[in-house]
């Protein structure tokens, strides 16, 4: 089978699995470091199945996580705030 390759790159990354669970829900998730995203951290959430590149600029939209993530405005609010700590 023949391939047309855009890229095929291999790096170290940094990977840091993280589980909490606040009064609005639980998280699992996988928050991986690259050079590959200008800065960006790939954020996994591993229950849904859903990840989304964030950086301090997503951050700053405060409907992002919620809209990328299929929050309700609470777990939101507590995926942010432990975000902000680890990404911002």
């Amino acid at each position: 089978m023949e391939r047309d390759y855009l890229y095929d790159t291999e790096e170290l990354s940094k990977v840091r699995y993280v589980s909490f669970f606040t009064e609005h829900g639980r998280f699992d998730l996988a928050l991986i470091r690259t050079d590959r995203f200008f800065g960006k951290t790939l954020v996994l959430d591993m229950q849904k199945n859903i990840f989304a590149i964030i950086g301090d600029d997503d951050l700053e939209d405060e409907h992002y996580l919620g809209e990328a993530f299929q929050l309700s405005p609470q777990e939101a609010s507590s995926l942010h705030s432990f975000l902000q700590e680890v990404i911002g």
